[in-house]
């Protein structure tokens, strides 16, 4: 009996240790597989020197496939033609380069396949993986590093090419309009930093453009471009900071057409700062004219008070360009005088309430314009008239919490043309609580030039508030503003003309620099927040 009973309890111990067995055996898939695929072989070989093949085969210790090569594979110098890597759309334990140009004798050539390179199972990259080789007798081995930021944006794009021109005697500026560059990188998607290799010793020019159409080649209406103002020297152990910018177009006018019976739209293209616009046909003594400026396009419009003619004669000039244009008149309808308030301004404490109209406003009457608050008390006001934009702006002492009624009565205002609103306009507005709005005051530190801009933006960098300073002062103050998150920017007013100013390649002018605190600053209702800034 008891040797039944040892055996049963063995027998039971046996059960039980297969079990936990069975339980520790049981396949869970393992761990993720986080390591890349390694290069086994080359042919041929890495650092090849007196290279005159037209084929590279490249092997690896597990299956491959290849993401986004058109983005990611850079070569530099750059070739005429785009070298043909195979296998793609299909894992492989190899890839092959077949190039199709003839190369530079003398010359380090670098296949930096940046992160696509993946293994076929994870996509797990193999970064930035190079394959170099010269056709001289030596690896050239000098390098340039350096990082890029954006004149106006927080952060700067992705996929940056950097490139380097050889200063020599064939050199000069207009060489990135329609020469690759002697040495070209990438920034890809993943950092801001940059690094030329293999670099020849020698003077260089320095560009960094976001290339939209990837053809090594700046196009001024596309692309945005960055430059060190001097040549460089390689070698070099500066680390090079470049800032991209988007120019400002080369002034172009459009040839103007007749959109109304008396008024004719001048569409341009670029700085229209001196655009001028000239008739050269005859014209009565009487003749007037009055020009605007188009809230949305790049566009003027051109009033003239009527008279008999099939055709007008322009000059539209700038200080650097002149043209020709003949409009044909024709009879078509006549601009009528209608009255809205701007939806692009949000009126508020401290903020004008803005009067749009469809044609040119040239007197106002304040006689017959009324401001009355929710007590029904009239309250003074300014007016002030924009005749470029065609905007009036009411000023008056607007209060918190408060209710306003515009009335513009019959006669106020008077357009080019003599015609006059001959109706009563009414407008309603609101002003919000104060314990509906906030308050920030930024107090700068740092600060080493005057004068500057200081900004609040929307995250998506549209300007809601701002303050101009000529001079130091202790602190910036935006009072009674609606709660959000707001981006805070300063901008260093160089040429004093109170607004932000993009720079030029070709004239060596770099864009006025903007400051960004690091993080949004968060206001709630209610608050009264101080922020203090450091610029670097």
């Amino acid at each position: 009996m008891k040797s039944k009973i040892i055996r049963f309890l063995l027998l039971f111990a046996v059960i039980v240790n297969v079990i936990n067995c069975a339980k520790r055996g049981t396949p869970t898939g393992g761990e993720k597989d986080t390591t890349p695929p390694e290069v086994t072989s080359t042919s041929p070989e890495p650092n090849t020197t007196n290279f005159d093949e037209k084929k590279i085969r490249i092997n690896f210790n597990e299956y491959i496939k290849l993401k986004d090569l058109q983005k990611q594979l850079i070569v530099s110098p750059p070739l005429k033609y785009t070298p043909e890597v195979t296998p793609q759309g299909s894992a492989s334990k190899y890839l092959e380069i077949n190039i199709k140009d003839t190369l530079s004798e003398n010359t380090t050539y670098v296949f930096n396949f940046g992160q696509s390179i993946t293994d076929n199972n994870e996509g797990n990259p193999y970064s930035f993986y190079k394959f170099v080789f010269s056709t001289g007798d030596y690896i050239d081995s000098l390098k340039v590093q350096g990082v890029i930021k954006d004149a106006v944006q927080k952060k700067p794009e992705q996929f940056v090419s950097v490139m380097l021109y050889k200063v020599d005697s064939t050199f000069n500026d207009s060489i990135i309009y329609k020469t690759p560059p002697t040495y070209i990188t990438n920034t890809l998607d993943s950092t801001t930093n940059f690094e030329l290799t293999n670099l020849k010793e020698g003077k260089y020019m320095l560009i960094a453009m976001k290339d939209v159409a990837n053809n090594y080649l700046f196009n001024q209406k596309t692309d945005k471009i960055g430059f060190i103002s001097d040549f460089i020297e390689v070698p070099t152990d500066s680390v090079y900071e470049m800032t991209l910018f988007k120019e400002t177009n080369d002034f172009w006018a459009a040839k103007p057409s007749l959109a109304s019976k008396n008024r004719i739209i001048f569409g341009y293209e670029g700085d229209a700062t001196d655009m001028q616009i000239d008739i050269l046909s005859e014209t009565p003594n009487d003749y007037k004219y009055h020009i605007t400026q188009d809230s949305e396009k790049d566009t003027l419009h051109y009033w003239f008070s009527p008279f008999e003619t099939d055709s007008l004669l322009f000059t539209v000039s700038t200080k650097e360009t002149i043209d020709t244009f003949t409009v044909r008149i024709k009879d078509l309808y006549n601009d009528t005088l209608a009255i809205s308030k701007d939806a692009n301004k949000t009126f508020g404490i401290s903020r004008p309430f803005k009067i749009n109209a469809s044609t040119p406003i040239v007197k106002v009457n304040t006689d017959s314009i009324f401001i009355i608050n929710k007590d029904s008390v009239t309250v003074d006001f300014t007016a002030s008239l924009d005749s470029v934009k065609n905007q009036l702006s009411l000023n008056w002492p607007s209060e918190a919490n408060q209710k306003y009624l515009i009335e513009i009565r019959p006669n106020a205002l008077e357009d080019f043309f003599g015609n006059v609103n001959d109706t009563v306009i009414n407008y309603s507005v609101n002003t919000k609580s104060l314990a509906d709005l906030g308050s920030i005051r930024v107090k700068l530190k740092n600060i080493t030039s005057y004068p500057v801009i200081v900004q609040l933006t929307s995250e998506k960098g549209e300007v809601l508030y701002e303050s101009y300073a000529s001079e130091a002062q202790s602190h910036y103050d935006f009072n009674n503003i609606n709660p959000g998150n707001y981006l805070l920017r300063v901008i260093f007013d160089t040429n004093s003309n109170k607004k932000w100013d993009t720079g030029n390649y070709l004239k060596k002018i770099q864009p006025e620099r903007i400051s960004y605190f690091p993080t949004p600053i968060e206001l709630k209702a209610n608050w009264e927040l101080e922020q203090e800034f450091t610029l670097k």
